[in-house]
């Protein structure tokens, strides 16, 4: 049981899951981790915290990354419908600046591996969704970055739901872009 299909992304590092589901007339079952799965795709990491988060249509999560305790994170949606986003930022990566982004979904179970060095966020394409994601450091307060959503030096092509006003958090509102992100910790 247990068996994943990955698929790598065109930025080192990036893998897409998806995990073996079993349908029948009751439901379905499916395995969500199993370390042994993951340890044969190359994803060895220990997780030590999951975390879930909620949120309604238009709700734009990130571009967050942590400065001193890099996380690596495995996410997935379990109700409803985002566009989930990495956006590398690993010193002296020949992809730094470039992102990709995958519609993770409760219809098609993918997961999304992102390490650590990537800075992360999702926009809410359902009118509800709840998302779930693993991590390998413990949340440290006051170890938060973030790039604004929009850097058009990034240029992440979010698809935004048409008619639904954007929501941000308020310090998702105050990002500076890449080139800030530069200036400060260099490339």
């Amino acid at each position: 049981m247990g068996k994943i299909t990955v698929e790598t992304c065109e930025i080192e590092g990036l893998k897409i899951i998806t995990p073996t589901v079993l349908r029948d007339e009751r439901g379905y079952f499916v395995e969500t981790y199993n370390y042994r799965d993951y340890e044969a795709a190359s994803i060895d990491v220990e997780f030590v915290q999951d975390n879930q988060s909620a949120s309604k249509k238009g709700v734009l999560r990130g571009l967050h990354f942590q400065i001193n305790f890099p996380q690596d994170k495995l996410v997935r949606v379990i109700r409803g419908e985002v566009f989930d986003v990495a956006v590398d930022l690993r010193k002296g990566s020949p992809t730094f600046g470039k992102w990709h982004g995958v519609i993770l979904s409760e219809e098609n179970m993918k997961q999304f591996f992102i390490p650590k060095g990537f800075a992360h966020g999702y926009l809410v394409l359902s009118e509800y969704a709840e998302f779930c994601y693993k991590v390998t450091d413990f949340y440290h307060p006051g170890d938060e970055g973030g790039i604004m959503y929009n850097d058009p030096d990034i240029g992440v092509e979010w698809p935004f739901p048409e008619g639904v006003k954007l929501t941000l958090s308020d310090k998702d509102t105050k990002h500076g872009g890449i080139a800030e992100y530069i200036e400060k910790f260099g490339k």
